[in-house]
């Protein structure tokens, strides 16, 4: 009898016992996803498992023990918080205080407007300027984001899609003010405009128009910018949006896929842009199934760049990947359970091997967050490193049975979801006939049924609960003041700058736009000139129009 054998032959007459004393609860366990989670895993569930050819070694194809041979031993993953309040002024003194305190890279946060390509003096934007996020209108306002802050030596992650081009080039006229080439900034631009129509919903332009922006992105970047990643793939906002961990694999990677062959299709040698892509993933409540994402992804993108795409580099393989924490996880209830919730998210992401992190402050169901709150989530990422011993060793967790299981299945759910969206004819056509969003929402669905009927214990939200609870923790509160200030700031640029210089760039970008041009050189005249925002996003409607969505039911 092979050693297999004896093993199944031992955990069948230890499931008969184990089945002696089962009760009702053991009905309930299984993940976030809905997968069923079995009480004990053995070597039966790791059967297939070839150790070269599915889990290498670190830094070696497939990748899934890590991008790197090193990994933390080397260096440790970038420390950011996600940041941006009010003002530029207001933003670049929360900055100052971040990397005062440890940080190692920076991560902005936009106001709504300027994601929605809006400038703070539109009627649209009233009541919304510096609420959620920092106020970006113009060159002149991203000189005084980064005031003092020396960008070749600070990576610098930007949250922005729709107009990711005009903020990439409001980036590089900062770093040309500073003295400092375009070839020796870092950092990324999400520019992720697929999982927009999926599930953020921040869109501008139509989709055929945006894959064609971000190709020139990506054009653009390999020759003048190298060392920025020019689409940072998203799962985040897809998770957020309520889907299982299985979707938010499969519908990155799938966007991410899609970028690459738009980027081919565009005639773009695939070894010059993909080893500049990068992705972003959710890190949620579900501890070890997280950890499994994220060694899946690396192996499905290392296997499909490799044998679809015939890439060459090894840095093309390479799924590079930052983290944050799950902002659907926190409550308003019981606040200070969130550093919990938060501590274990994080350490999900580092045994999971990611790149860049940044961890979630305790207030944010309430309001931005207060300077204490993010001190103590930056804190939660230095205790990790320095204190906890996980970053000491790599992919500690390879080998267990548990986890080698996880990481198959959700490679296995991820495939089923690629062949779906391919019989659909693709992710755009997927997005245009509501299947992605379909998919969310019924799985958003089925998470919520499942707390309402305590199937799903949220503590301190449907159990645990603390009666007539009053929230103590101060909160950051945005002066109204703010509006006016930065409403004062865009009329006093439109009166200053040389109007004429402006209107000639924008019309060399509308001529760009109706052509074949590569659009980011007008773009980045025209921020140079001191066009805002708003104005350069007009100029490109009125040439690609506007996207509206098709309803699902």
């Amino acid at each position: 009898m092979g050693e297999l054998e004896k093993i199944r032959e031992a955990r069948k007459k230890w499931q008969e016992k184990y089945e002696k004393s089962c009760t009702e609860r053991d009905a309930l366990f299984q993940s976030i996803s809905g997968v069923p989670v079995k009480p004990l895993y053995t070597p039966e569930d790791a059967e297939g498992l070839d150790y070269l050819r599915d889990l290498g070694l670190p830094g070696e194809y497939p990748f899934t023990r890590g991008v790197r041979q090193n990994m933390y031993r080397g260096r440790l993953w970038t420390m950011r918080l996600f940041s941006g309040l009010g003002t530029a002024m207001d933003s670049n003194r929360r900055y100052h205080f971040l990397l005062d305190h440890g940080t190692t890279g920076l991560s902005v946060a936009f106001h709504m407007p300027t994601i929605m390509g809006v400038d703070s003096d539109n009627p649209r934007a009233r009541g919304e300027v510096g609420r959620c996020g920092v106020a970006i209108d113009s060159l002149e306002d991203m000189e005084v984001l980064f005031d003092g802050i020396p960008l070749e030596k600070v990576s610098t992650s930007m949250t922005i899609n729709a107009p990711a081009a005009i903020l990439l080039a409001l980036y590089i006229g900062v770093a040309e003010k500073q003295g400092v080439g375009p070839d020796k900034i870092t950092g990324t631009i999400q520019n992720d405009i697929l999982k927009e129509y999926i599930a953020q919903k921040s869109w501008i332009f139509p989709p055929e128009p945006s894959m064609r922006i971000i190709t020139d992105i990506l054009a653009f970047c390999s020759e003048h910018v190298p060392r920025w990643n020019t689409i940072s793939i998203s799962g985040y906002h897809i998770r957020e949006a309520g889907s299982t961990a299985a979707q938010e694999l499969a519908f990155t990677l799938a966007d991410g896929l899609a970028y690459v062959e738009a980027g081919v299709k565009a005639g773009l040698d695939v070894d010059a842009f993909a080893p500049r892509l990068s992705f972003f993933f959710d890190a949620h409540l579900d501890f070890f199934e997280e950890i499994a994402k994220f060694r899946a992804a690396r192996r499905i993108w290392a296997r499909e760049m490799k044998e679809r795409f015939k890439a060459k580099k090894t840095e093309s393989l390479l799924l590079r990947f930052h983290t944050q924490t799950a902002g659907c996880s926190l409550t308003a209830q019981q606040p200070e359970n969130n550093i919990v919730r938060t501590a274990f998210e994080a350490l999900s992401g580092v045994l999971g091997g990611t790149q860049s992190l940044h961890t979630n402050s305790m207030d944010e169901t309430l309001a931005l967050p207060s300077e204490k709150a993010a001190q103590i989530a930056l804190r939660t990422q230095q205790i990790i490193a320095f204190e906890s011993g996980a970053a000491d060793t790599i992919d500690p967790l390879a080998g267990s049975y548990y986890v080698e299981s996880l990481t198959d299945r959700l490679e296995k759910q991820a495939y089923e979801y690629f062949e779906r969206i391919e019989k659909l004819g693709g992710v755009v056509k997927a997005i245009e006939r509501g299947f992605f969003q379909k998919e969310i929402s019924d799985a958003a669905y089925r998470y919520q049924k499942e707390i309402e009927q305590k199937k799903r214990i949220i503590v301190g939200v449907n159990d645990y609960v603390v009666e007539n609870e009053k929230v103590e923790i101060p909160v950051l509160v945005i002066d109204p003041e703010v509006e006016r200030i930065q409403v004062a700031r865009v009329k006093a640029l439109r009166e200053k700058r040389d109007n004429d210089a402006v209107k000639r760039r924008l019309e060399e970008l509308k001529k760009a736009a109706a052509g074949s041009e590569n659009l980011m050189a007008p773009i980045l005249e025209a921020s140079r000139a001191y066009a805002t925002l708003g104005e350069i996003v007009d100029v490109l409607k009125s040439v690609f129009g506007e996207f509206k969505e098709i309803p699902v039911f």
